[in-house]
Order: structure tokens, then sequence, then C-alpha cells
């Protein structure tokens, strides 16, 4: 009877596995206690309400996974390639190991709605990788500095470089798992890549991760994906126009709250458009974690029926998926043009110039598969010289790579077409 008693209490505390179901790897296990309680914390969960790509799902029905999603697939394959590197006798502490689980978990934690959509138009000039820095600080300074290292390694300050290369460089987790991941839920299978095979070719010399000469035709695959994944799903022209459309919303807001005394009063939103919480504000946190999809689904919602025709008509136009016309050029187009489209615009409408450039957009996207300025990717060859990728690759006579291709763009109402 005591044995049993004792057997039973010591059943009762162990640890429950705790595992994620995850579509794209199968089951995800929860490496230890401190992991679950990052992933438990209200900061994190705000994840689930983040759209992984934007307004993808207007072009891809299927692209409705989170950052919730990719940030536990990223940790997923970091813990891979610990595993790879250890046993290839690279020596990686515990601490370390739950330093770059931790990095790849938070990595993203500071994206606003809808992920690159809004980024630095809510939060003026101020980039997501900044906001998850400050989310990275204050929960280090909640679990009592057991975020320390962590930081450290994802601001690239860790003594030990090929950690912060894991985390953040042109042949990342990060890259491994969103191109995986994205081509899997939009279903374009030109962006689908081995990460796993990339993953087991990864080694480190002189502190820099290298990756090995077999490994060469899944890095040629990667950068491909890469390639095909901007051009036929992240700049996908109903992608492009959407997210134009709502930055264009949220400053038509900001503009109407000079103007229009109580709007959006009571509102999280309009307390960022107002710039009443700045970035040092002690509650700037806690207000920019309230924020996700749902909130500017829910304002877009209510701005429909607004007295404002320019909020009402975008409004409208995302809601129902009715969106501007959009215009491609090999070159710039001229002032002159952008000037005629802005007139018919205006004479339509019956506005101010002012009112239409809300409604009328250019600009230019950029789509560079590989930049040999940045860290470049390293191959080691079979007689242990140490190459840069290009030196190898049969298509590096070939820019497909390298190249910067532009397209740029004039978006208008399609009533004035």
């Amino acid at each position: 009877m005591i044995f049993a008693a004792s057997l039973n209490r010591t059943l009762a505390h162990q640890r429950k596995l705790k595992v994620f179901n995850d579509p794209v790897y199968g089951s995800i296990g929860i490496p230890n206690d401190f992991i679950l309680q990052l992933i438990a914390h209200p900061f994190f969960q705000r994840l689930r309400r983040i759209s992984q790509m934007g307004f993808s799902y207007l072009s891809y029905p299927g692209a409705h996974h989170t950052r919730f999603h990719h940030a536990l697939g990223a940790m997923h394959l970091m813990t891979k390639a610990i595993t790879t590197l250890r046993y290839k006798g690279i020596e990686i502490t515990v601490e370390e190991e739950n330093a770059l689980l931790t990095a790849i978990l938070l990595h993203d934690i500071g994206h606003g709605p809808f992920s690159h959509a809004l980024e630095e138009i809510l939060i003026p000039d101020i980039h997501h990788e900044t906001l998850s820095l400050k989310f990275m600080r204050e929960l280090n300074h909640l679990f009592k500095g057991k975020i320390e290292m962590a930081i450290s390694i994802f601001t690239g300050e860790y003594p030990k470089k090929f950690l912060s290369a894991l985390v953040s460089s042109q042949l990342d987790i990060d890259r491994l798992d969103y191109l995986k991941r994205d081509s899997f839920f939009s279903g374009v299978a030109e962006g689908n890549i081995n990460s796993e095979r990339l993953i087991t070719t990864m080694n480190v010399l002189d502190d820099h991760i290298v990756l090995e000469e077999k490994g060469i035709h899944s890095i040629e695959k990667f950068l491909m994906a890469r390639r095909f994944m901007y051009w036929q799903v992240y700049l996908h022209k109903t992608s492009v126009v959407a997210e134009l459309m709502l930055k264009n919303v949220i400053r038509r807001a900001r503009f109407l709250i000079q103007k229009r005394p109580g709007f959006m009063e009571g509102t999280v939103v309009g307390e960022f458009l107002r710039q009443q919480i700045g970035m040092n504000h002690q509650d700037f946190l806690t207000k920019f974690a309230q924020l996700d999809d749902t909130d500017i689904i829910s304002l877009l919602k209510t701005w429909m029926y607004d007295s404002d025709s320019i909020l009402a008509f975008l409004s409208k136009g995302l809601i129902h998926r009715n969106l501007l016309e959009i215009e491609f050029y090999d070159e710039a187009p001229s002032h002159n043009q952008w000037e005629r489209i802005l007139k018919k615009v205006g004479d339509f409408f019956k506005i101010t110039s002012v009112d239409a450039e809300f409604l009328v957009y250019q600009g230019i996207l950029h789509n560079t598969a590989y930049d040999r300025k940045q860290q470049p990717i390293s191959i080691l060859k079979r007689n242990g010289e140490v190459v840069e990728f290009l030196t190898l690759s049969q298509f590096s006579s070939n820019s497909g790579f390298t190249a910067q291709h532009k397209r740029y763009y004039i978006c208008f109402p399609k009533s004035v077409v």
C-alpha cells in the first residue's frame, strides 16, 4: 500500500510531454518547462491572431496560417540543427541550446496586425525586429534574466557568431521554415524546399556556419524557391494591392483624427494613431500586445459605413475583395503619368488632389534571392577548403540568384480605367 501510494505521487508529479500537431512536420515537442512558459505567455499567444502572410489569402485561400505556427516550426527546425551540429562535434552548451530555442521562438514576436502589411505604419519608422527586441527585454525582466543570452544571440552580440547566424542570415532557420510552411499553406509547389536536407549539411568552421559541398543543389533549390515565392506569392499583385490599401486606410484614419474630434476615441488603434503612446511609455508593450488582425478587421467593417467616402471606399474594397487596379512598368512612370491618373481619379470622385492620393499609389517592388554583399553562404568542400556558394554553383553565370529584379507600379480605382 505504501509503495502504491508513493508510486501514484511520483506519477502525479511527472512532467507531461507537451506536443503540438503541426501539418508540416508532424509532432512538435516542447523541450522544457521554460519554453512552455514562454509559449503560454499572452505576448506569445497573441501570435495566434497575427496572419503569417498578410493578405495572401485573398489570392491563395489556404494561406490562413499564423505567426504562431511559424514560430513553433522554426523552433522545431532549430532543435534539429542543434542535434546535427553536436553530432559533428560542435560544442553547444545546454544554456546556449535554450537561448537559441528562445531566440528563434521569439524572433517575430514584435509583428503587428497582418505582419508586414502595417509595419512602420501604425508606429512610424519602427521595424518589427525593434519591437521583438523590446518584447524580449520585457520578458527577460519578467523571467528574472533567463532570456539574457537569447537576446545576445538575437542582436548578434554573443561571442559565438555562428549561433546568431542560425537565427538570422541568408540561409537561417527562420527562412527554412517560412519558405516550406508558406509553400505548403498557399499550395505553391515551386516554393517547397528540403529544410531537413539543408540542416543535415550544416557545419561550423572558424565560428561561421558552412554547408557541406554535398548540399550545393539543395542550396540552389532553396534560392530558386525563394525567388519564385516572392514573385508568385509574397509580391503577388493581389497581396500587394490589398496591403497598399490597408496602409492607406490607416493613413486616412490618422488624417481624419486631425479633422474630426472624437474619431476613434476609446480604441487602442486610435491611441497609437494619435501617438498618445510613446515607445518609452510604460504601458507601450501592454497596449501593443492588444493589437492583432481582429482589431483591424473590426475597424474595417465599421468604416465601411463611415461618412468619409474615401475611408468607406477602401474599407469596403478590402472586406469585399473589390481591390484597386495595378499597372506594372519596366521603367519608373513619369511624373506626368502619375499626375494624369491622379487628376482622372479626382475628377471621377469629385475630390481634391490631396484626397485622391489616398486612392492612387506608386512604388517599386524588389526581389533579390541572394545578396553577395551580405554575409555570404559558404561551402565546405570535400578537401577542407571553404568557398563562397556561387563559385561552385552551375548557375553562377546566370544572374537569377543575385540580380535585383524591379517592377514599378501605379495603383488606382478600377472605375477610372
